[in-house]
């Protein structure tokens, strides 16, 4: 892909006609919860990521990731083992989401360690970023307008929502995210922290039909202060998997072979 391409198709993205809304007349926490069924499959699955980071559209690093994930029985936020895949020096170094606790275990040094959230893990991508998270479990859903945003040559008709956090340990303190009426599609969102202050921008790009969806397989992520700090997510080689419970327990890490 010509990286000039996702830099001109995210400048592109603009909202173009504002509408304020009742909130009573949308239930805001419903189409949030309908965009994440659009992001994540219901049933526990892999999906390989891949991370390439881009300073004034130059490549200058990237890393590869494998993502084990399974929604809890009780109140349905995911669990995930990240396995890391490339760079070579990284290779089978693992991270554990649990309810909002997140685990690295490096092989070499044979040592667990917790770790924020927030932690940055490779360009604009966050630990956070990579696992996988339902956003109507851990943000307030508050609905702000509806706007028409133009996504590449389309128009799409859009809610705009704030989501507040729901305890302070997620990733974010809170998110203004735009969704598309009629398909519950994430097309774009900008991530605060507690000061306001605007962290990044993410598109949510390239739709494609995975595990019984149309899914996002790419989000372009963009620096709140330098436009030309670039994270390009690839998401591909979905696939069901069998996530035993005991892959998603901390003390299990050290024992874990890959397949």
């Amino acid at each position: 892909m010509n990286p000039k391409s996702f830099f001109v198709a995210a400048a592109a993205v603009a909202a173009i006609t504002f509408a304020p809304v009742a909130s009573a007349a949308i239930d805001a926490q419903a189409v949030l919860a309908a965009s994440d069924a659009v992001r994540n499959p219901a049933k526990p699955f892999g999906v390989v990521v891949t991370l390439i980071e881009y300073r004034n559209r130059k490549q200058t690093d990237t890393n590869t990731l494998e993502v084990y994930s399974k929604a809890e029985s009780a109140g349905g936020q995911y669990r995930s083992l990240i396995r890391f895949v490339n760079p070579p020096r990284d290779i089978n170094k693992l991270m554990l989401k649990s309810g909002n606790d997140l685990w690295f275990f490096d092989p070499a040094s044979k040592a667990t360690i917790r770790l924020s959230p927030q932690q940055r893990l490779l360009g604009q991508a966050a630990n956070g970023d990579v696992v996988t998270v339902n956003m109507a479990k851990d943000y307030r859903a508050e609905l702000v307008a509806e706007e028409d945003v133009t996504d590449g040559e389309k128009v799409r008709h859009c809610y705009r929502l704030r989501l507040a956090e729901r305890s302070p340990d997620v990733t974010y303190d809170h998110i203004e995210m735009w969704i598309e009426a009629g398909t519950a599609r994430p097309v774009k969102a900008q991530f605060y922290a507690e000061s306001d202050r605007l962290l990044k921008t993410a598109y949510y790009r390239k739709f494609q039909s995975q595990l019984g969806s149309e899914r996002p397989t790419e989000m372009v992520i963009i620096d709140g202060l330098d436009p030309n700090w670039v994270t390009v997510m690839r998401y591909s080689d979905y696939a069901w998997r069998d996530v035993p419970d005991s892959w998603l327990q901390r003390d299990y890490l050290p024992r874990f072979k890959p397949e």
